[in-house]
This record gives structure tokens, C-alpha cells and sequence, in this order.
């Protein structure tokens, strides 16, 4: 069985010394962009600790540390202390104890039976509905009080006259005292989160929110208590932007994390997948246990319909899986004792016995599920060029909030002062880093979702952005293209022989043969029905062929030497051999009683799926050419019949990377696909390697993409999920660039001058709100991307065997 554990991203290179283990923690407030440097920074001066990787995409943190010198109960109160929290360590939660203070007391017990990542999305989200919902609430009267109108209006039974001015001002002081809970409670995170940036010398969105929110109830405190410090008529509080802004944004974060857990279902459907019990047999009897304690050994009874529980070795009986939930293939597969099953597939028809040979985190499915959450955790090229920018970002906008004062301050109407504050916090609030910085990726999570659901494992963000540009695609052939093993293709009888009883006589003298074409005979002569009897007498002639006494009549199986060597003519079949030979394939004569009987052929037949994926990979203005060892007839009989134009034919295995070099250092952005130990030179070499999930150890970890179901389909399939995921994270950085650069100068107060517009802190704040989610959202819809590579319908041709008669 392949083990897809190998190559893993993110984690330190073998020169590293001493022992490293390898932590992941999932983070709770991991809002912006700039969030992602920060909790990176602060583990990376913890003394120890080797390499850091955090993802906004997915709200994990990636650690390779000495366990010697740092713990993991060091690296959580590192994260806590920097003003985010940790939901689990390694996907097991951590105790209530352990948590933020603020949600403690609603903490809920997690449900054993939930993935871990599940919970903890859906606890970030109740706890910040909860604090929505407080200031939506301390918002309404707040609202009232800065807006009398609005209260005249729908309160009149509440004021028969105009109210004084101490009532009033009495009203405002409540209004402000209201407030506080609110940025207290509410907007916690927010301070926070600012006050561990400063202490780092760095600056978030969370900055952002505290220094517009802070500034709008100082101002409006400073107003009230102390009126005279500012020019007449400008002392006027607005409390509602500190309360109203604040709701709004921490809606907003809510709607993200929400969605941001519908865009890394792909994961959940992976966990899902795992049976929950096993019937192990114990002291001759079955008893069934909770997978976790199935051990390595243990023999494992499926009976129809149920899931097989862990990897492993049918020891006992028979049965057809469908793998289709691991490889993304249709069809089951035929299982008998010595071939492999992979936990999470589901038995449909026998019922079997296996031997455990993997459990835990060593089974396929556990190791497709951290290749999965490693790449949706990696970062693409484009994603360190906005992590660049988004540095950047935040304190130009403080740098624009200062100069927007300045201007109103001085150049602005009466009440100066006011226009200066309002359009200054508009400014702060409006700017959104974290639209930004969270376009790439959430596209990322997505994409590599999309593709783990059809099979199709992509390492890295890297390999998801190359894969995206790539003009040329490069084949083996044998393996990839073909089956990779020889099966019958032709049977052609000589005139006066039936078919049936030429390749019955033909299987018969091959029977006793260990030949991989000798065993294809035989193989395809069992599949059509036909029942080889035993040879009386059996000759294997050395690069000749076979020759053996058949139920008393003399069979001759072999090449055309062989016929030479035994003076019998030809004529009658030379036809039929070379139109064989023009097709790739492998003719054999067959003699029957000292005259021709007729020819069998085998050959490396299609995969069944082959001509669908090449076709499709044209439809996608991609050029295929075909790499392979075998000589120049056979690869381009092969590449006829699947439309391959360029073929390189007897490469020896140590110049196929030599060629793929050759077509970059043409311009070319190359894709390699291989199965074999002789690929993997080839697969390094090229842009982005593909390695068929049914191939060796080596060529999956020397590939950036792996194809569980061996299928070509999955190469052109990861080729369009990683164009659609590419179009999907610059439509998200474009919208997001816009926003900001529109926004900004709006919120500053550039459409004043010419139509009198100036926008509300509040609309600010929930065009803030709006523009996160509308980036996770736009990800979300990769989930409901449909590729053509699994649409097509055209068959490959099959070498069919026509019933010819005498």
C-alpha cells in the first residue's frame, strides 16, 4: 500500500538535528490577514521552536519544536498570550479551563462523536453571536438617543414635549455609559488583539477597529463633560458609532467563521468517511470494538454493507469494494485473500476476513486527510506577495486616518473638529486588511478540498499555482497511458479453425508457462469463459516460444522462427501479423497438428479513461506528448489511438528528465505524470509532477500532486481545479483592491466637495463587515465547481475480440 505521508509539506528538512515533533494547534480569532504574522512572530521567539507556518484559511498553526525544550502547553500560553485562543492541540480539544474567559461560562460540552475542527467553528460562532447580539441590543437606545428624530418619531407617547437640555445630556452620559459593556464585552478581541500588535511593534485590523471605536467615545466623553474645549455647536457626542461599528464588525467576523467552516467541509467529508466500530475476532469469537482499539495483527470480519474499519490483507474470502470514497473511481473493485483493502471503503457484496496491518494515523485515509489539511495550510507565491502588501496596509490607512484630520481640521467646514473626528474613524473602520489578506487563502482551502474529494491530493499551494499555468502536459506511457501489464487483444483464426478452440488450444499450451505474455493468454482465455485443460507434455523453447501436447494434438505457440524451425508456412496469417504489429502489438503464431492455425496478440492495452482525459486536455489548450522507453512503433501505434501528435520514444530512464529540462528551458511550463521508480528524476525535474497513486513509493514523493485513482482523468481534473481556484482568488484580491481604493477615499470625504456626500462611520462599518464575508463566500462557491475531465463521455477504444467464423 502507497504511504502518502511521505514529502510532507511544511515540515523541516532531514538535515535537521536531534528530535523535532510536529504540533498543530487550531486557533480561535484568526480574523485578519495580519493576524497570521503575528502568531507567527510571537512562536517564533519562543526558544525552541524550528519552524512556523499559520493559515487564515484554515486557523491553523504548524509547529516543529524540540520537545525537550518547549512543550506544547508553553505554545498554547504563547498563542493566548499574543490575544488568540487555541481550540484543540492535534484535533483533540482542550479543556473549558483552558479557554478564553469571556466564553467560559457558556462553554457547552463538545460532541465526542463531532470532528474537533467542527466545534470549534461552531463555538467561535455562538460565542460571537452572543456578543453581537449584546450590542445589537445596547445599540437600539444608543441609536435613539444620538438620533432624536428617529425617537420623536416612534416614541411619542415617551416625550409630550421636547425634552430640556439636562435631560438630554443625562441621556447621552447613559448612552455612554452603555457603550462601555460594549467595547468591553463585545469588542474585547478587538483591544486585545491591538495591545499584543503594539507590543510587537506591528499594527492589525484589530488596531484598526480599536483606535476608530476608542477615538469615537473618548471624543464624544470629551464632548459631553467638557463642551467648552471645543468651538460652539461642534461638542456632539456620537456613542452610536462606538456601539453600532462595533456589532457590526463582529457580525461580520461571525458570518466569516461560519463560512469559513462550509469551505473546509472537504476535510469533514474525509473524517467522516472513518467507520466508528470494528468485529474483531478475539478468542475464536467476533466482538465489536470502537475503531480506536483495533490494533496491528488483529483479524478483521466485514460482512456486506459495512465499511471496512482500518488497512489491511483479505486472509478469508471475497468481496468487490467500492473505493470510490479514497480514488474517486465508480466502479468496485474485486478483492480476493492477499490483495489490500484501505479503511473507509465500503464492502458491497461478500463478506471477508482481513489481517490489521495499519490503524491510527498510519492509515491511508488518515494520511490523505493531513496531505489534504498540510496544503490547504501552505501558502502559494501570490499569497506571500499579499502578506507583503497587507504589511503595508494597515499603518498607511492610520497614515491616511491622520492626514484626513489634518485636512478636515484645517480646511474643512464649521464644525471643523467634528468632520475631522467622523471622517478620521470613518477612515480607520472602512479599511480592510483582512479582505485582502484572506483572498488567496480561502480560494487554496477550497480548491484542494475540491480536489481531495475526486481523489486528485494536491501537495501544496505552490504546486496549485503552477498547475494553473501550465501549456504542456508530459506522459509516460506504460502505467499512465496503458494498464501497464499485457492482456489478450486478438484472436485470429486461420481458415478452417474456430476462434474459441484456437485460444483454448493456445491457453492449454501456455498453462504451464510463467511468461508475462504466456499468462496473458491464459488469463484472457479464463475471462471469455474457456476452461485451459492441462498439457500432456511441455517445452519451453528459449527466445522461440512453447511447444506441448494438447488432449493429443501438437500445439505450437510461439514467434516466427519458431514456425521456420518446425517447416511450417505462414502465408495464410502474415496479413493479420502485421496489421497486428502496426497497432503496437505483440503477434503470435499458433500451430496446430504441423499447419498454421491461426494468431493471438497481446499488448499494454488503454486504460479505459485515457482518450477522455487527453482529449480533454487539448479541449483545455494544453500540448500532450508522450515519453516513453518502448520502441518508436509501438508508442506511436499508441499515440494514434488517443490523438497524441509528439511522441519521444526509446528514452532511456535516465534522459526522461533530460527531455522535460529540454522543454522548460524552452519557455515551456511542464507537467510530468509517472508511476515508476524510473519517473521520479522526470517528475522533480518538471513545473509540477504527477504521480499515479497506483505507482511507487518514490514517484509519489518525488510528485506535487498525487492521483489516488490512477486515473489521467485526475491530471486534467487538478489542471482545471487549480485554474478555476486561481480565478477565484484574484477575482476575491480584485474586489478586495477595489473596495479599499474606492472606499478609502470616500471614507475620507473626497465626494464632499463636489455633492455633499460624506458616509456615516456606521455604513463604514458594515461595508467593512460585508467585504470579509463576501471573500469567503466567493471561495465558498468552488464547492460548486464541475470540471469537464469528469463530464466527458467519449470511450476509449476496447480491444474487443469479434466472433470470426470458420
Amino acid at each position: 500500500m502507497t504511504d502518502l505521508s511521505k514529502g510532507e509539506q511544511g515540515r523541516p528538512s532531514g538535515t535537521m538535528s536531534g528530535e523535532v515533533q510536529y504540533t498543530r494547534l487550531d486557533l480561535e480569532g484568526l480574523h485578519c490577514s495580519s493576524c497570521a504574522p503575528t502568531v507567527e512572530r510571537v512562536l517564533r521567539g519562543v526558544p525552541g521552536v524550528r519552524t512556523v507556518a499559520v493559515s487564515v484559511g484554515t486557523n491553523e498553526a504548524r509547529i516543529a519544536h524540540d520537545p525537550g525544550t518547549v512543550g506544547v502547553g508553553e505554545l498554547c500560553a504563547t498563542v493566548e498570550a499574543a490575544g488568540y485562543g487555541v481550540a484543540s492541540v492535534d484535533g483533540v480539544p482542550r479543556t473549558d479551563e483552558a479557554r478564553d474567559p469571556d466564553e467560559s461560562e457558556h462553554a457547552e460540552t463538545p460532541d465526542p462523536e463531532a470532528d474537533s475542527d467542527v466545534e470549534a467553528h461552531r463555538r467561535e460562532y455562538r460565542r460571537l453571536m452572543r456578543k453581537f447580539w449584546f450590542a445589537a441590543t445596547v445599540s437600539v437606545p444608543v441609536l435613539l438617543v444620538a438620533y432624536p428624530e428617529i425617537g420623536w418619531l416612534y416614541l411619542p407617547n415617551l416625550f409630550v414635549v421636547s425634552p430640556s437640555e439636562g435631560l438630554v445630556w443625562g441621556l447621552f452620559a447613559l448612552s455612554g455609559l452603555a457603550a462601555l459593556p460594549v467595547l468591553a464585552y463585545s469588542g474585547r478581541q478587538f483591544f486585545a488583539g491591538a495591545w499584543s500588535a503594539f507590543r510587537h511593534q506591528s499594527a492589525d485590523m484589530n488596531t484598526l477597529i480599536a483606535l476608530g471605536t476608542s477615538a469615537a467615545w473618548l471624543y464624544s466623553t470629551a464632548a459631553l463633560l467638557v463642551p467648552r474645549l471645543f468651538p460652539e455647536g461642534t461638542a456632539v457626542p456620537f456613542y452610536d458609532v462606538a456601539t453600532v461599528v462595533t456589532a457590526l464588525v463582529v457580525l461580520g467576523q461571525a458570518l466569516e467563521v461560519r463560512a469559513k467552516g462550509q469551505t473546509s467541509q472537504a476535510i469533514r467529508k474525509l473524517i467522516g468517511l472513518q467507520a466508528r466500530t470494528a468485529r474483531v475476532v478475539r478468542d475464536g469469537e467476533e466482538v465489536e470494538i470502537p475503531v480506536e482499539e483495533v490494533q496491528e495483527g488483529d483479524v478483521v470480519v466485514v460482512r456486506p454493507g459495512e465499511k471496512v474499519p482500518v488497512d489491511g490483507v483479505i486472509v478469508e474470502g471475497r468481496s468487490a469494494l467500492d473505493e470510490s470514497m479514497i480514488t474517486g473511481e465508480s466502479l468496485p473493485v474485486d478483492k480476493a485473500a492477499g490483495d489490500e483493502v484501505v479503511g473507509a471503503t465500503m464492502n458491497t457484496t461478500g463478506s471477508f476476513k482481513f489481517e490489521v496491518t495499519r490503524v491510527g494515523k498510519d492509515t491511508a485515509l488518515a494520511q490523505i486527510v493531513r496531505m489534504v489539511q498540510d496544503a490547504m495550510g501552505s501558502k502559494a507565491p501570490i499569497a506571500r506577495l499579499v502578506d507583503v502588501v497587507s504589511g503595508y496596509f494597515v499603518p498607511a490607512v492610520m497614515i491616511i486616518a491622520i492626514l484626513t484630520f489634518l485636512a478636515w481640521f484645517n480646511f474643512g467646514p464649521t464644525p471643523a473638529i467634528a468632520f475631522a473626528v467622523v471622517t478620521a474613524v470613518t477612515v480607520l473602520i472602512i479599511a480592510c486588511p483582512c479582505a485582502v489578506g484572506m483572498a488567496v487563502p480561502m480560494s487554496m482551502v477550497g480548491g484542494v478540498g475540491k480536489g481531495a474529494e475526486h481523489g486528485v491530493l494536491i501537495r501544496n499551494g505552490g504546486a496549485l499555482q503552477l498547475a494553473s499555468k501550465l501549456d504542456v502536459v508530459v506522459l509516460d506511457k506504460t502505467g499512465t497511458i496503458t494498464r501497464g501489464a499485457p492482456e489478450l487483444t486478438d484472436v485470429r483464426p486461420a481458415p478452417g479453425f474456430r476462434q474459441d478452440d484456437l485460444l483454448r488450444l493456445a491457453a492449454a499450451a501456455d498453462r504451464p508457462s510463467e511468461h508475462p505474455l504466456a499468462r496473458a493468454i491464459v488469463d484472457g482465455a479464463r475471462d471469455r469463459g474457456l476452461t485451459p485443460p492441462e498439457p500432456e507434455e511441455f517445452d519451453a523453447v528459449p527466445g522461440h516460444g512453447v511447444e506441448a501436447t494438447v488432449e493429443g494434438r501438437a500445439v505450437l505457440i510461439g514467434n516466427v522462427r519458431l514456425m521456420r524451425r518446425a517447416s511450417i508456412a505462414t502465408e495464410a496469417v502474415e496479413a493479420d501479423v502485421l496489421a497486428l504489429q502496426e497497432e503496437g502489438r505483440t503477434a503470435m503464431y499458433v500451430a496446430v497438428d504441423g499447419r498454421i492455425a491461426g494468431v493471438v496478440a497481446v499488448a499494454d492495452t488503454l486504460k479505459e479513461d485515457s482518450l477522455d482525459a487527453i482529449r480533454v486536455m487539448r479541449d483545455l489548450g494544453l500540448e500532450v506528448v508522450m515519453l516513453t522507453g518502448d520502441n518508436e512503433r509501438t508508442a506511436q501505434a499508441i499515440a494514434r489511438q488517443v490523438g497524441i501528435d509528439q511522441v519521444l520514444a526509446e528514452v532511456v530512464p535516465e534522459a526522461k528528465a533530460v527531455e522535460v529540462h529540454q522543454l522548460r528551458a524552452d519557455g515551456r511550463r511542464v507537467g510530468m505524470v509517472g508511476d515508476g521508480i524510473n519517473d521520479a528524476p522526470a517528475l522533480v525535474e518538471a513545473d509540477v509532477g504527477f504521480a499515479i497513486g497506483t505507482g511507487t513509493d518514490v514517484a509519489i514523493e518525488a510528485a506535487d500532486v498525487t492521483l489516488m485513482s490512477g486515473s489521467l482523468k485526475g491530471v486534467a481534473y487538478a489542471i482545471e481545479v487549480s485554474r478555476a481556484t486561481m480565478r477565484n482568488a484574484k477575482q476575491s484580491l480584485f474586489g478586495a483592491f477595489v473596495y479599499n481604493t474606492l472606499g478609502i477615499p470616500i471614507a475620507a470625504g473626497v465626494l464632499y466637495p463636489a455633492f455633499g456626500v460624506l458616509l456615516s462611520p456606521l455604513i463604514a462599518g458594515a461595508a467593512m463587515a460585508a467585504s470579509s464575508v463576501t471573500v469567503v463566500m466567493n471561495a465558498n462557491r468552488l464547492r460548486f465547481f464541475r470540471a469537464r475531465s469528469f463530464e466527458s463521455s467519449v470511450s476509449a477504444p476496447r480491444n474487443a475480440i469479434p466472433e470470426v467464423a470458420a
